[in-house]
């Protein structure tokens, strides 16, 4: 099989996979009302569709990766495609609540091996010259389907049911396993033989739950509670690998890497700045501004579409430029248009909020492909799954510590009460903290970029 044929079949992988699974994750939104009414269900139990999935996928991230080294990348992903693709189909016919949840929880555990294993085999097929390119496309393909998840979502509820959503990724799912079993004619395993660290991986699996359980029921002292144990366990889990011989996630590597650390710091902050921008302004612009969803979302759409835009461009740039320098200035452009948000009030023109969106879409476009060639290409190829898993990890982390920002600035101006016009101010005023404090996170991750210092000329450890 020539090089070629090879990178156009992981290539083609990687793109399908890439925007099936965030098109889930945004099409579900749009079907939460419906699927409310059919089950009855209150807010509380309803939030667990999200969060079983949200939940599953982030505790199985990283050990999916190491499974990857272990077993075979394509492997792995095939299991996890294949299980995602049965999972939805599970959720499209589930009889009761009890079924949907177990379903989601399956797709998480699916979603994590995709994640864990896809970004690893591109950066086994694609030398250090066209790697940044390849996860451009990548990334590309991921705001692409955030883009068209909640037009599709909406269509799909709209003209069908909450059934429809979950079946809309089961043909694509399909055909990534068939793609992978029957074009894909290559296996990675280059940690075949080692052991797999299962009690690692419960610590991790302990310590995810408690943070995110806890940083989206901020600001409480049981959910403070909570983000104490999880940063206690995650302790307890950089002592445990730190002495184990096979560890599931190698610590040494953010101790001695400093390029792979501080990658993974950007990455995290990055993450943790720009998630609530979406949740915050649809708030801003339906409530406030009193616009329709369907207007609303089409203003909301000019972040990811510049995204996708800008990510497979970035990451062309960061094959021939360090990829430090090329992060940092997407981080400082991130910062910018977070502080422009920061100003708005409740007479702010709709142009002004698309101006400022098209900013933050352009800083996270250039910053996100690069940032990722920059951890895949700091790392040996025998930890590609780990560094997959990782980035994975940190933009999971980061989306909970974002919504557990906006959650507490919320708690504290607005209360837990309905929005109305009488607290129309104090909704502002909370926003416009919201939006300080992520830009501040922001000017944070441009110091962090920067200190991850030079990748060697070819770019390979």
């Amino acid at each position: 099989m020539t090089d070629t044929t090879l990178q156009r079949a992981a290539l083609t992988l990687a793109v399908i996979s890439s925007f099936v699974t965030p098109v889930m994750a945004s099409a579900v939104n749009l079907a939460l009302p419906d699927l409310a009414r059919q089950f009855a269900l209150d807010a509380v139990m309803l939030s667990w569709v999200q969060t079983s999935y949200l939940l599953a996928t982030a505790v199985c991230v990283v050990p999916a990766g190491r499974l990857g080294d272990i077993l075979g990348r394509k492997r792995v992903f095939v299991w996890g495609m294949a299980g995602f693709g049965l999972a939805s189909l599970a959720a499209c016919l589930a009889p009761s609540v009890l079924v949907l949840l177990a379903a989601r929880v399956a797709q998480g555990v699916g979603s994590a091996m995709v994640f864990a294993t896809g970004m690893a085999i591109l950066s086994e097929v694609f030398p250090p010259g066209q790697r940044g390119r390849a996860l451009g496309i990548n990334v590309a393909a991921v705001y692409v389907g955030l883009s068209l998840g909640p037009l599709l979502g909406g269509l799909a509820t709209h003209y069908l049911t909450w059934r429809s959503v979950f079946a809309l990724v089961v043909p694509p799912s399909a055909l990534a396993v068939w793609v992978a079993l029957y074009k894909l004619k290559a296996e990675w395993a280059e940690a075949k033989g080692e052991h797999f660290d299962l009690i690692g991986s419960l610590i991790y699996a302990l310590a995810l739950v408690a943070l995110i359980q806890g940083l989206t029921r901020m600001p409480t002292w049981q959910a403070a509670g909570l983000v104490l144990m999880g940063l206690a366990f995650l302790g307890l889990f950089a002592w445990w690998e730190g002495k184990s011989p096979a560890p599931v996630f190698p610590v040494r590597l953010l101790i001695t890497n400093r390029s792979f650390a501080f990658s993974s710091l950007a990455a995290l902050i990055n993450y943790a700045a720009i998630y609530a921008v979406t949740f915050l302004l649809s708030l801003y612009l339906q409530q406030v501004k009193g616009l329709s969803p369907t207007t609303a979302g089409l203003i909301l759409v000019a972040q990811p579409v510049m995204q996708a835009v800008l990510s497979p461009l970035a990451g062309r740039v960061s094959d021939r430029a360090q990829p430090r320098l090329v992060a940092s200035l997407g981080m400082g452009l991130t910062a910018l248009g977070l502080a422009g948000l920061a100003l708005v009030e409740q007479n702010t023109t709709t142009a002004y909020v698309i101006a400022c969106l098209v900013v933050n879409g352009i800083g996270f476009g250039v910053f996100s492909s690069p940032n990722m060639n920059a951890i895949m290409s700091s790392v040996a190829p025998r930890h590609y799954g780990v560094a997959s898993g990782t980035v994975a990890a940190m933009r999971m982390m980061g989306q909970m510590v974002s919504m557990g920002i906006a959650a507490s600035v919320l708690a504290v101006f607005v209360g837990r009460v309905q929005i109305s016009p009488a607290n129309f101010p104090a909704l502002l005023a909370s926003l416009k903290v919201t939006f300080l404090i992520c830009c501040l996170l922001c000017v944070a991750g441009i110091f962090a970029s920067l200190s991850r210092g030079e990748l060697p000329k070819d770019q390979e450890r």
